[in-house]
């Protein structure tokens, strides 16, 4: 049986992870696979935090570039990461796992406030804890928010979960000649804009040491490969 080599994980999902073959909103199919996989690891006895984004339902920048005021526009972003967070705990806690929801805006009827020692406290008793509203301030992204609480809950790893195999030197999307990094530092990929993080959330991980694994979502059973040690995706780091 594979054996762990990670035991406190931050799991970051972008909001478009939900959608599955939507155009728009969440695919419950889809949740629920997301939330089988989590389950199967958890039940490893991983200590797991999850971010969500929020681009399936609201995503701020599209909205500033349309000219809608900036900071209104995260606000309105950062609610729909709420929206699906409470879908993945829905769908974690009908297959038995216990699951808190903790915000960075406070909305005490459907979820916890954000407080680092009692996310800690939950990990240890063994829920998953979904952190939600990212950092709760404007401009900054879920991918800040991921490399911010797994630093503060002293993950051991950030996990970024892609529609892609792991980080290319171009966009495999567009180049079917892209090639892929098994190992790249965090100064690569800011020196070559490689788009695995923003900037922000790529210097707050090399300043503290904090490795970032991105692998493929897509394919099942890679959250498991990638906490096992598995050669999945591509590790950034020194």
């Amino acid at each position: 049986m594979d054996q762990p080599v990670y035991k406190r994980v931050l799991l970051k999902l972008s909001g478009e992870a939900l959608l599955g073959k939507r155009s728009y909103g969440i695919d419950y199919e889809t949740v629920n696979n997301i939330a089988a996989e989590i389950t199967e690891v958890v039940r490893m006895g991983i200590e797991m935090g999850v971010v969500v984004g929020g681009g399936n339902i609201f995503r701020g920048t599209e909205a500033d570039a349309r000219s809608m005021e900036r900071v209104s526009a995260d606000y309105m972003g950062m609610l729909a990461t709420i929206i699906n967070s409470l879908a993945l705990q829905s769908a974690l806690e009908r297959m038995g796992v216990a699951t808190r929801v903790q915000t960075a805006i406070e909305m005490r009827e459907i979820a916890e406030p954000y407080i680092q020692r009692r996310a800690i406290r939950h990990l240890e008793k063994g829920r998953v804890v979904i952190f939600a509203a990212g950092t709760g301030n404007p401009f900054f992204t879920t991918d800040t928010a991921a490399s911010l609480r797994a630093m503060e809950i002293k993950a051991e790893v950030i996990m970024k979960a892609t529609k892609v195999e792991g980080v290319y030197d171009q966009d495999p999307f567009e180049n079917g000649e892209a090639i892929k990094f098994e190992r790249i530092s965090y100064t690569d990929v800011l020196t070559r804009n490689l788009k695995v993080m923003d900037a922000t959330a790529i210097s707050l991980c090399r300043d503290n040491q904090l490795l970032i694994v991105v692998f493929n979502l897509l394919q099942v059973g890679n959250i498991k490969r990638v906490i096992c040690g598995h050669p999945v995706g591509t590790v950034v780091g020194n």
